[in-house]
């Protein structure tokens, strides 16, 4: 039974209000909600749907909520689905950013620090659970490793496609993907509609770089974009692709400190684009930079499953394709991991006591289980502690 728009937006900002932990967490707030509770659609179907955003290049909470609007109102409930749940943590990370940049002074200056801290711990748990879960065995975990030998010699947004590129190549090679037998997806996309948000994916991933010169939006508009189509994986995955893109715009410290607070909103971690939007230099920053940010970083992906909905059927069925993507995977983990060293640990570690509160901070998310937000607080309390 189809649904409204304005039912689609209710459903996914209450979800977007409520929903922490990460993008695992939010696949099982949606199942929760409107699998189990709502009935919007059938196990089966969400499967499909969690399967094939998992395959894809994205943001995969987002494009499982993108599909689920979708699915229950059309392109409007797939719009209405996006904006209520990011809205949320996209209005306060950019009020958090204001604040930070009318802050001073030693306190702030420590909470800052120790926001950078708890990034460490972050990251190096999503290292750890993706490489258990993307590199169960000694092929897989030796292209992680090759992707990180790779970024030692090659940094910066080349390596990191040259190395998902060989990793896929590895996969193929490997030939360890199994197809799958799931039924059709119910999604009302057309194979018309499929083939012109490709087109339009590849012209906007081939032009903005010619584009960029011309001045400081369409440059902004081109880094997020392409850092929006290369996040294979999972959304940490976006935190060395951004910090290779913005570099020139958004100075360490303030990328640490809003990875860290974006831990400690509800909804998808790219929302940490309006972080970042927000903070850039030179302009547009506020809240034109955050919207740009945003928009962009998330506009790749949405085009991506768009253009894959009417197709997954047959995709599914070839083996070559899941084992590409497995290779991709397997060198997103080394990317990762790489990431993990510099810029995360580099910048933030600068004594042994700065390592003892990253230690104390990954026990408590992956042994204590404790909330990231909570995480987040006693970072912030301990880096005033430290540094203050």
């Amino acid at each position: 039974m189809k649904g409204s728009v304005a039912e689609v937006f209710g459903a996914f900002l209450r979800l977007g209000l409520t929903s922490f932990g990460g993008p695992v967490a939010h696949l099982g707030y949606f199942r929760e909600e409107l699998v189990i509770r709502r009935k919007w659609l059938t196990e089966p179907a969400y499967a499909e749907i969690v399967a094939l955003c998992q395959f894809l290049p994205g943001p995969a909470s987002s494009q499982v909520g993108f599909a689920l609007g979708l699915v229950r109102a059309g392109w409007g409930g797939a719009l209405a689905a996006f904006v209520a749940f990011t809205l949320p943590s996209a209005v306060l990370l950019v009020a958090l950013a204001y604040a930070s940049l009318q802050s001073a002074g030693p306190l702030a200056g420590g909470a800052l620090h120790g926001l950078k801290i708890v990034a460490v711990a972050i990251v190096a748990q999503a290292v750890w659970g993706m490489a258990k879960a993307l590199c169960p065995d000694g092929p897989r975990a030796g292209i992680a490793v090759a992707a990180v030998a790779l970024l030692a010699v090659l940094p910066g947004a080349a390596g990191m496609m040259g190395a998902i590129g060989l990793g896929a190549l590895a996969g193929l090679a490997l030939r360890r993907g199994q197809a799958s037998g799931a039924p059709p997806l119910p999604v009302p996309v057309s194979r018309k509609a499929g083939l012109a948000a490709l087109v339009v994916f590849l012209i906007l991933l081939a032009g903005l770089p010619l584009l960029a010169p011309a001045g400081q939006p369409l440059a902004v508009i081109d880094g997020f974009y392409r850092a929006g189509s290369l996040v294979f994986g999972g959304g940490h995955v976006v935190l060395p692709l951004l910090q290779a893109e913005t570099a020139p715009w958004v100075t360490e410290d303030a990328f640490l400190a809003g990875y860290g607070l974006a831990q400690a909103v509800p909804g998808p971690l790219f929302t940490f684009a309006a972080w970042l939007g927000a903070v850039m230099d030179p302009a547009p920053n506020g809240i034109a930079g955050a919207i740009i940010a945003l928009l962009a970083l998330f506009l790749p992906g949405f085009l991506i499953l768009i253009a894959a909905l009417p197709f997954w059927g047959r995709i599914r069925q070839r083996r070559a394709a899941q084992s590409a993507m497995q290779g991709a995977n397997a060198a997103v983990v080394g990317i990762l991991g790489a990431a993990l060293y510099d810029p995360v640990f580099t910048s933030a570690i600068v004594g042994r006591a700065d390592l003892a509160l990253a230690l104390v901070c990954f026990v408590a998310l992956t042994v204590w289980r404790l909330p990231p937000w909570l995480v987040v607080g006693i970072a912030a309390a301990g880096g005033i502690l430290l540094h203050g």
